[in-house]
């Protein structure tokens, strides 16, 4: 009963807020009427007062009053036709705000609202949170604010923040869920992502010890041993990162969902692919033996030199020919190792264009940029 009387005051209002404007109106041009009519007369006045000083000839006074009185005479004989016509006018617009426009959003609102249904304030909601991610984390934090030694707290809570793009609230998370309750793979391997989150994708010294210990856990962990093989690319180290991403495709099995990017990374440090032609041209971008062979005798700038040249050189060519997924990655993945978010957004972009997301090749990509940390935003207009 009481949401019906404040939709009531609150249409009540509302039609005063509409119509104050139509009836100021139609006064304000009365007024203005009786304005101009109140000029003319002491134009009259005025103009007696100079005819008794001298100051103008009875000749230019008359025509003076008789231009003065023709304008007066037609104010005056407007006033009725003018005052008619914004009336009926004003009360069709008055009808209309005071009865159809209630009507109409009152039929909106059973139509589509829900009358029925029970406030529910923050406590309520605290108690059956459902799918809402937002009164999940409050719910926790809540909790976790009373008992802050609650290590499942902490554990279930470190994911969620993860997911939510709150990374230091994730990295804190995580560390609480370890001291508490001890480490494990999965806590360790989503600590390390936070880590790598923070600096951007690049897998820190920090990061990789945490990765190391996640191993002496579980030494067939695919997760870590994917970040320390990355890790070893990431230091410019591409015979030992390529051997690691080798022995990672080896322990996987052949419908592990990370086995495509594997490869791609075994493809970018010199490997061949499985299943491609050893006899076939390498893919556009990929370095020869004797690129590789070439590069260990090289000094750091000049092999920075030479990367960057075969990058650029895969840039150009997938502008030529966009329909090469693999290159895609490569280019997005090798703009990120070289520390040019700019460019490997730009690359992702292009490649979502040929690769749209809602196909698979699309979402790869999408993950892909989420691993390297590269912005998504807008990346699919």
């Amino acid at each position: 009963m009481l949401f019906w009387i404040l939709v009531a005051a609150l249409t009540a209002a509302l039609a005063v807020i509409l119509l104050y404007p139509l009836l100021r109106g139609a006064k304000a041009a009365e007024n203005i009427r009786a304005g101009e009519a109140a000029v003319y007369r002491d134009q009259l006045r005025e103009l007696d007062r100079d005819l008794n000083g001298g100051l103008i000839t009875p000749e230019e006074a008359d025509y003076a009053r008789a231009e003065i009185g023709r304008r007066l005479i037609a104010v005056s004989a407007d006033e009725p036709a003018e005052t008619a016509k914004p009336a009926r006018h004003h009360r069709f617009t008055e009808a209309f705000v005071l009865l159809v426009l209630p009507v109409l959003g009152l039929c909106l609102y059973l139509t589509t609202g829900r009358p029925d249904l029970p406030s529910q304030p923050l406590e309520a909601r605290l108690e059956n949170p459902g799918n809402d991610v937002a009164v999940l984390i409050t719910k926790a934090e809540r909790h976790l604010a009373e008992k802050p030694d609650d290590g499942k707290g902490w554990d279930v809570l470190a994911p969620i923040y993860f997911r939510t793009m709150r990374v230091n609230d994730a990295q804190l998370a995580y560390r609480n869920a370890i001291r508490l309750l001890g480490p494990s793979p999965a806590r360790l391997d989503g600590l390390a992502e936070t880590l790598m989150a923070v600096s951007d994708g690049v897998v820190t010294e920090e990061a990789r010890q945490v990765l190391e210990q996640s191993l002496t856990l579980e030494p067939d962990n695919p997760r870590a041993r994917f970040y320390i093989a990355l890790s070893m690319e990431q230091a410019g180290r591409p015979d030992e990162a390529r051997q690691a991403f080798e022995a990672l495709a080896k322990q996987s099995p052949a419908d592990a969902p990370w086995l495509p990017l594997v490869n791609e990374h075994i493809a970018m440090n010199g490997g061949a692919k499985p299943g491609a032609d050893p006899a076939a041209p390498g893919a556009p971008g990929n370095p020869t033996q004797q690129d590789v062979a070439a590069a260990e005798t090289m000094s750091a700038g000049d092999r920075q030199q030479m990367i960057r040249g075969m990058v650029e050189s895969l840039d150009a060519k997938l502008s030529e020919e966009p329909n090469n997924f693999e290159g895609w990655v490569r280019l997005v993945r090798s703009y990120a190792v070289l520390n040019d978010k700019d460019r490997a957004a730009g690359a992702l972009k292009r490649g979502l264009a040929a690769f749209p997301p809602p196909g698979e090749q699309g979402r790869q990509l999408l993950a892909l940029a989420r691993e390297l940390g590269i912005a998504t935003e807008g990346a699919t207009q």
